[in-house]
């Protein structure tokens, strides 16, 4: 699992939530960071679409932060992302120079796919109901994110069946 030091059976509903608003920052930024690559490697099909899901996770994390705060009011978090790592977020080798639209999709996919996955694995170990139906919300919003970035994929066009090696530079003598 994607985290570090937290004991699920003891999470309180506050907690749980800050975990879920640092794993969609966590999310966004790294979104944020892939698309200014595409942008210097002059994608913008990838950049737009990753532009796009940094939104899509922003808007998220803004709606669980209201949900908390209407709850639990100014109250300082007790959970840090130190305690998280890439639960949500693509992983850092996931973009490429290049990279199609679809490729983009995929990699989101797949990241959509792993938080499924860890509100899945964690359900069995959360003992407080609330935070229960909480991780329940959060896994099938998932999964209707994976069906949101489906549905983008069969929306486009095959891939024109060019690889990312012919691409690439040869190394140039020093």
């Amino acid at each position: 699992m994607a985290t570090r030091g937290i004991d699920f059976a003891q999470l309180s509903l506050m907690e749980a939530l800050d975990l879920a608003i640092l794993i969609e920052e966590e999310a966004q930024e790294r979104y944020e960071d892939f698309a200014g690559q595409m942008e210097q490697h002059r994608t913008p099909g990838a950049a737009r679409f990753f532009r796009t899901m940094a939104v899509n996770e922003g808007r998220h994390g803004s709606a669980l932060f209201d949900r908390r705060t209407e709850l639990f009011g100014p109250a300082p978090r007790t959970v840090s992302s130190a305690g998280i790592f890439d639960v949500e977020a693509p992983d850092y080798d996931e973009a490429r120079a290049f990279m199609t639209p679809r490729q983009a999709m995929e990699s989101a996919l797949r990241s959509e796919q792993k938080a499924h996955a860890f509100f899945t694995e964690a359900l069995p170990g959360i003992q407080d109901a609330d935070v229960k139906a909480l991780f329940e919300e959060l896994r099938d919003e998932e999964a209707e994110h994976e069906a949101l970035v489906l549905a983008e994929l069969a929306k486009l066009p095959p891939e024109p069946g060019f690889s990312e090696e012919e691409f690439v530079d040869p190394p140039a003598a020093q």
